[in-house]
């Protein structure tokens, strides 16, 4: 009868991991990437590597288990005292010195482990062998710890990280942008196209100024989003904790460890900590693409109509047949990848905060896309930086349409006759100016003829589609100066 298979020691791993290493497929090059984050596009999402790629994942868990192990040793428990200086200091060294070269040989313990978190325990076991004052309390890592104990840390830190060091400085680079863009052209006039047929004029600046305040509600949105963390077992009770130690506070330690990561602490969670708040920020992501969306589109359509030129780069080619063509190509390419990371981020938000009974596992494979989602989101808003500084005013253009829209002052008129108690004022604009061409003199002869006080009629007279822009000017200029 053959001996029992059994499973190899955590000690049995060597911490250089140069035992018996198996074979390694060839190295892929990014024109072998199924994706093309990682293909075609890796260069332009290589910031949201080091929070949101499986090495990244790796490190947090690290970071996790570390935090967890250090704050057991200031419990003071009798068979783990305080962890000397030195041991800490080389504890959190394993964290600040983690890379890729780690990441392999965790990758490696998990191919006999099946397993990728206690492959992170495995590892920092072996790690522990070559630590004065860590080693012979090496139990104590992961002690008590279900793994969604330290995945759900992990993923947390993951987001905490990649939405203040990479989404919030490229949002706030767009928003400045935008800002900016409102300012140079807070006093360019701009037909405005209502249902898509002519309307009051506005102003170029004022219509990005109404995108820059939409999208600094958004960004605020995403700042105030507090990602959650638990620690408390397999089905959130703290079963196993009060079976070791039923003398300690474990509620009261969970929250200090989560803390100190700087999240913020969930007592209420099943066995997972239920994604709410990862929902939250998932969701407020998608808004924010979503406004981006609105301004990809109309900025297509004005450069369409000839309202902006693009800057050409030399060696660019716009069509393979048509060699006049300039395409916005970065407002495609932003409109396309916008609409990929909501389909990703929306389902992430719709699934995540769904766990069968105490635990399923469907969110365990659906979170490794947040890299994914987050990613189309980076390259859509790199795109659109591109997009945005490419952009030259066209202002002969915008004049010819104003121009040929002296009917936009059908509005004008028929308020100021309404106010002035003028018979039919909307119907005889109406009979005017629907479906006819009205032309700068026929204007001009209608308001003569009114019975209005002479002032008035002077300031309609004065009137044209390039300066009947109410207060646009003014409205962007106050959103530049309110920062």
């Amino acid at each position: 009868m053959p001996a029992p298979h059994r499973p190899a020691s955590p000690t049995s791993y060597n911490a250089d991991m140069n035992t018996n290493p198996s074979p390694q497929p060839a190295p892929l090059s990014t024109l072998d990437a199924l994706s093309p984050l990682d293909g075609r596009y890796c260069t332009k999402v290589d910031s949201l590597r080091a929070h949101l790629s499986e090495a990244a994942l790796m490190r947090s868990r690290v970071q996790v288990e570390v935090a967890w192990f250090i704050g057991l040793s200031d419990l003071r428990l009798p068979e783990f005292p305080p962890l000397p200086a030195a041991a800490r200091a080389a504890l959190q060294a394993l964290v600040e010195g983690f890379g890729s070269a780690q990441a392999a040989q965790i990758k490696e313990i998990e191919r006999t482990t099946n397993h990728d978190v206690k492959a992170v325990e495995y590892w920092l076991k072996a790690q522990a062998a070559h630590l004065p004052g860590v080693e012979e309390h090496a139990e104590f890592f992961h002690f008590a710890c279900t793994s969604e104990d330290i995945n759900n840390t992990a993923h947390g830190l993951m987001l905490s990280g990649a939405r203040r060091q990479v989404l919030l400085p490229l949002l706030h680079r767009v928003l400045q942008r935008l800002r900016d863009l409102a300012g140079e052209l807070a006093a360019q006039p701009m037909l405005s196209r209502t249902h898509g047929q002519t309307a009051s004029p506005t102003t170029l600046g004022k219509e990005f100024a109404n995108v820059a305040h939409r999208l600094r509600r958004a960004i605020a949105a995403i700042e105030a989003v507090q990602l959650t963390a638990k620690m408390n077992g397999a089905v959130g009770n703290y079963n196993a904790h009060l079976a070791a130690y039923p003398e300690v506070d474990w509620e009261a330690f969970s929250r200090l460890v989560v803390e100190s990561l700087g999240l913020q602490f969930n007592p209420y969670t099943i066995q997972i900590e239920p994604h709410d708040a990862m929902a939250e920020l998932f969701d407020a992501v998608a808004r924010t693409n979503t406004i981006l969306i609105d301004l990809s589109r109309d900025i297509w359509g004005y450069i369409s109509w000839g309202y902006f030129r693009q800057k050409t780069k030399a060696g660019e080619i716009g069509s393979s047949t048509m060699p006049h063509k300039v395409n916005p190509i970065d407002f495609e390419n932003a409109e396309g990848n916008l609409g990929i990371a909501n389909a990703l981020l929306r389902h992430l938000s719709d699934k995540l905060p769904i766990s069968r009974f105490q635990r399923d596992l469907t969110d365990s494979t659906v979170l490794r896309n947040m890299g994914v989602a987050l990613g189309h989101s980076v390259l859509a808003w790199d795109a659109l930086l591109r997009g945005l500084d490419k952009l030259l005013v066209n202002p002969e253009r915008l004049a010819v349409d104003l121009d040929a829209a002296w009917e936009v002052l059908a509005e004008p008129v028929q308020t100021v006759m309404r106010r002035h108690g003028l018979p039919n004022p909307y119907e005889q604009l109406k009979e005017l100016t629907r479906g006819k061409a009205i032309t700068e003199e026929s204007m001009r002869a209608f308001i003569a003829e009114l019975n209005l006080p002479e002032a008035d009629r002077q300031r309609l007279l004065a009137l044209t589609p390039s300066n009947y822009t109410g207060l646009a000017a003014a409205l962007a200029k106050r959103l530049v100066a309110d920062g």
